[in-house]
């Protein structure tokens, strides 16, 4: 690797590893999962169990034997000054625990998120489901891909949009006022409630057109569907439809924003009219 862009042969070779470095991760999330554990909470009241730090541990541990010269940001991590950050062209971003309430409520809806950025934009993204070892990865330039255990990896794609019928990916734990209007301005529409990253990745794979978050976020929850939805052929915007960016701010918040399967409708047509 060089100081230049990492070319997508750069990018294919990391994918095996950062894919066996999530599993890894989410087989002590299973093991924690399998048995009692307790639960903390954050001061943002998000809860923390030792299953994201279990986690955490074997993903910075990992992926710095894997690239020891880049730097890993985590959900779990010291908080870092972006004075520090701005420094980085190039570092891991990782949720190493994605949907924490949905391992709480023990519905299997939960991922490990493992993503790279470069220049401010995800170019390798690897999501796993600890639960059922399912994996959604991609690179830059190199296509998307889902692949259950055992199986050969399937090349995914979004779906074309039909406004007659827009299904929708909805959060299973962070419903609120402003989407319920945003769904009554699109029409009919069927919603699919769902946890974590997997929203995105109903998106990706052609079973969602849309997932509309209108609520709190940070980059680690985004990063790598973000770049699994845009390898498979769908955008991932803030509500004014401009791309998201990533280690630009102090701040490590997203904004609202959608994930669209169809890169040419602005859904920003259908929101409340702001206050």
């Amino acid at each position: 690797m060089t100081t230049d862009k990492m070319t997508e042969g750069d990018l294919q070779k990391l994918i095996g590893p950062v894919v066996e470095i999530a599993r890894i991760a989410g087989a002590k999330i299973v093991e924690i999962y399998t048995r009692e554990f307790s639960v903390e909470h954050k001061e943002d009241k998000s809860p923390l169990t030792e299953a994201d730090m279990a986690a955490h541990h074997a993903i910075v541990e990992g992926l710095s034997r894997l690239t020891p010269v880049l730097p890993v940001l985590s959900e779990e991590s010291a908080a870092l000054p972006f004075s520090e950050r701005a420094a980085w062209r190039r570092y891991w971003l990782v949720d190493p625990l994605d949907g924490t309430r949905e391992f709480v409520k023990r519905n299997g809806e939960f991922t490990v998120n493992i993503a790279l950025i470069e220049d401010h934009v995800p170019v390798l993204g690897v999501i796993l489901v600890p639960v059922t070892g399912l994996c959604y990865y991609a690179s830059r330039a190199g296509g998307a891909f889902r692949v259950e255990p055992g199986r050969t990896p399937a090349r995914i794609r979004v779906r074309p949009l039909d406004l007659s019928h827009v299904i929708v990916a909805g959060s299973r734990s962070h419903a609120g006022g402003s989407l319920t209007v945003f769904l009554e301005n699109i029409g009919s529409h069927e919603l699919i409630s769902m946890g974590s990253s997997l929203k995105s990745c109903l998106v990706a794979e052609g079973r969602a057109d849309l997932y509309p978050r209108l609520g709190p976020t940070s980059e680690w929850d985004t990063a790598a569907a973000h770049c699994i939805v845009e390898e498979a052929g769908g955008r991932v915007t803030d509500t004014a439809m401009r791309p998201l960016r990533y280690n630009t701010k102090e701040s490590l918040l997203n904004p609202d924003f959608f994930v669209s399967g169809d890169p040419g409708l602005d859904w920003s047509r259908y929101l409340p009219p702001a206050e």
